[in-house]
């Protein structure tokens, strides 16, 4: 994974270069996210915090997780409690086969929220807790059992893939990423969690996506109506100027901070630019799709986003 092995200032020159070629690679590599080891969980050592306490519909995070090849007990009826832990090995660092050196595995645990509410016998909710390691040595030597690992020991690519997915059932998953829930969440107590996904600070694949924008934005034709704050795309209407932030995608306007509504078609706009990745609809797309809607925002005839429009003002 060359964002992982390459220094920042190569990993910014190949984006760049990619960017101006406008070529994607067949898969997320040179815009892939990394994690580093934080300072908290130096201070945590045996495990991380970094993802936990977040509220995820169960259903769509345990596909995701079943996807990425994380397993274990599911939640709800059939459950033995009201917690679970997902394992997933990893392979070997460096291309080494397992059976050769150590191996490594990630375990994530989850608990049921809304006093274990559950729809067909499935949980409805969850919520994130720790992310720990364990390793073993490999089949070409005594094999014992797995051995919990400090996270300071555990291999750097190891580390980065294991939380890179656990961002992405947070970033997917997340009761944050549904407009919807904005309502339903002040009624189930979880109002303020909403608010603080929605607008607060960006994950890795957001500061990524912030870099990405900062190249892209001045080749289009918002390139004088947008700006880059640190955590939102501020875009200037005919009507007035909104807030877009680059991890959610939702919506602000100003002066009011009122919440914006928009729900666009993602193929439209976003879709004659150069993405070089998340270009299916993916939140980079859907950020762009929103600048070019509200840029322009006194054609919009849409009621549902006017009446918003009339009330935020």
């Amino acid at each position: 994974m060359a964002s992982a092995a390459a220094g920042d200032e190569e990993v910014a020159g190949w984006r760049a270069a990619l960017l101006d070629r406008e070529a994607r690679q067949p898969f997320k590599q040179v815009f892939r996210e990394v994690y580093p080891l934080t300072p908290a969980e130096r201070e945590t050592a045996s495990y991380s915090n970094r993802f936990a306490g977040h509220v995820l519909r169960y259903g769509q995070a345990r596909a995701l997780m079943t996807g990425r090849g994380w397993a274990g007990r599911h939640l709800g009826y059939y459950s033995d409690g009201d917690s679970s832990e997902l394992v997933k090995e990893l392979p070997a660092p460096g291309g080494l086969p397992a059976a050769e050196g150590t191996r490594w595995r990630a375990r994530l645990f989850v608990d049921l929220v809304d006093a274990g509410a559950v729809s067909d016998g499935v949980a409805v909710l969850c919520s994130t807790d720790q992310v720990r390691f364990e390793r073993r040595a490999g089949a070409a030597g005594p094999r014992g059992a797995w051995e919990r690992a400090e996270l300071a020991e555990v291999p750097a690519l190891v580390l980065s893939e294991a939380l890179r997915d656990v961002d992405l059932f947070v970033g997917v998953a997340s009761v944050g990423a549904d407009p919807e829930w904005r309502d339903r969440g002040e009624d189930r107590g979880h109002g303020d969690y909403w608010r603080s996904w929605g607008f607060g600070e960006l994950t890795a694949g957001a500061r990524v996506r912030r870099e990405t924008l900062a190249r892209l934005l001045p080749r289009t034709r918002l390139a004088d109506r947008v700006e880059l704050t640190d955590r939102f795309l501020r875009v200037r209407g005919e009507l007035g100027a909104y807030r877009i932030h680059l991890g959610s995608g939702n919506v602000l306007m100003e002066p009011s901070d009122a919440y914006l509504c928009v729900v666009v078609d993602r193929s439209r706009e976003a879709g004659r630019v150069f993405l070089p990745f998340e270009e299916d609809g993916g939140m980079l797309s859907v950020i762009l799709s929103k600048a070019f809607l509200l840029a322009a925002d006194d054609r919009i005839t849409d009621p549902t986003i006017t009446a918003q429009l009339r009330r935020g003002r």
